[in-house]
């Protein structure tokens, strides 16, 4: 018992450590692509943290899974570097006993995966499809930022405001706009617009005190106006009948109810979290091992090498089942049996006394050498 609450208090630790690290790293990234969408238009920067979040959400799996086995890899590593384990196999302990404290440690983390894997990643794949659907859908002149060039949905204007004002933000100064209609160019400025609907879901821009340039300068059809007053047409807000689905943003049940490739390929992709969870904290007792005289950094890399593995032939799995190259009844398990029998088989060679580097094997050497030097010490004597 008191080797089991040492140990627990252990992983929590290193748990705690390593999903900080990764969760770090993970949200830095998240930010600067959001931000960097938001820079250039595509998102809205009002919706900048929410759309942070559900993209951390998404990610979140991924990172409780790397999580679990980095840090249950850490603290069997740190074992055999301190020579505890050898003062463990020494009393005749075997490396079996390990695997029930690390999942009695692991099980809420794989619990967890499940819940978010099945329940949270959709809810938050739908509201980010949302927010981004949402923002699409929006008028020309409210998806502009003040001080930035921003292009029309249509493709054939190019806004600038300097600044807007109102209580609804309708009120806009210093407008530029380029519009290309019928092959021919034209520039409008103005020192203040107006948006204005036309009560049939139109907007309009009706521009003040402005100037209006047309054509190419130099050329004989080029021309320049003023005006007091000028309406320009910016938005037609056209009825969508509705949305296509994604099916990251289907629930389990949904899932279930209809069954096709691309459905199926999701279910297997949760369904792999909490599996690939479950086979990689077992994993990682025999991965564990390290030479005390040597680094502990090798075991770590092969370790980070064999989870990206698994995760990239799971997604190979879920793309034939997609793509209707392979059954879900023969995809789903075939994978996951195979690292386990990996498990089995490493656990075998560590259990293994005549082994050379199994910790008796090495216990049994330090003993020879030990003698050795004290044989050869009192014949120097």
């Amino acid at each position: 018992m008191i080797f089991q609450r040492a140990l627990h208090r252990e992983l929590a630790s290193a748990a705690g450590a390593t999903f900080t690290v990764l969760f770090s790293i993970l949200t830095t990234w998240t930010l600067i692509a959001i931000l960097g969408k938001a820079a250039g238009g595509q998102v809205a920067s009002s919706d900048v943290l929410a759309l942070i979040a559900f993209q951390v959400l998404n990610y979140l799996p991924t990172i409780l899974i790397l999580t679990s086995f980095i840090s249950v890899l850490m603290v069997v590593t740190r074992s055999y570097r301190d020579s505890e384990m050898v003062v463990w196999f020494a009393t005749g302990q075997s490396l079996l006993r390990w695997v029930r404290p690390v999942l009695t440690f692991g099980l809420p983390l794989v619990v967890l995966v499940g819940a978010l894997s099945f329940v949270a990643t959709p809810w938050a794949q739908m509201k980010k499809d949302e927010f981004m659907t949402r923002f699409e859908k929006r008028e020309d002149l409210k998806r502009v930022a003040p001080g930035q060039f921003r292009e029309s949905a249509s493709s054939n204007r190019v806004f600038f405001v300097e600044g807007a004002g109102g209580e609804t933000n309708t009120v806009v100064q210093n407008v530029f706009v380029n519009s290309i209609e019928n092959g021919k160019n034209s520039i409008v400025v103005a020192k203040e617009g107006v948006i204005e609907p036309d009560g049939k879901g139109g907007q309009f821009l009706v521009l003040k005190n402005g100037r209006r340039y047309e054509g190419v300068p130099g050329h004989a059809d080029f021309r320049s106006m003023e005006f007091e007053r000028y309406s320009m047409r910016v938005a037609t807000k056209v009825p969508v009948s509705g949305t296509e689905l994604r099916v990251e943003t289907m629930s389990t049940a949904a899932l279930v109810a209809v069954p096709n490739h691309a459905t199926k390929a999701e279910l297997l992709y949760r369904i792999s979290a909490p599996l690939m969870a479950v086979v990689l904290l077992l994993l990682a007792i025999p991965l564990g091992f390290v030479n005390p005289r040597a680094g502990s950094s090798a075991n770590l890399i092969l370790a980070l090498l064999i989870f990206f593995t698994y995760l990239n032939l799971s997604r190979v799995t879920e793309t034939s089942v997609k793509q209707g190259q392979v059954a879900f009844g023969l995809a789903w398990w075939p994978l996951h049996l195979a690292v386990f029998l990996m498990v089995a088989a490493l656990f075998a060679w560590r259990l293994n006394v005549n082994h050379r580097y199994h910790p008796l094997a090495l216990i049994n050497a330090w003993k020879r050498r030990r003698m050795l030097r004290a044989e050869s010490t009192k014949a120097v004597k």
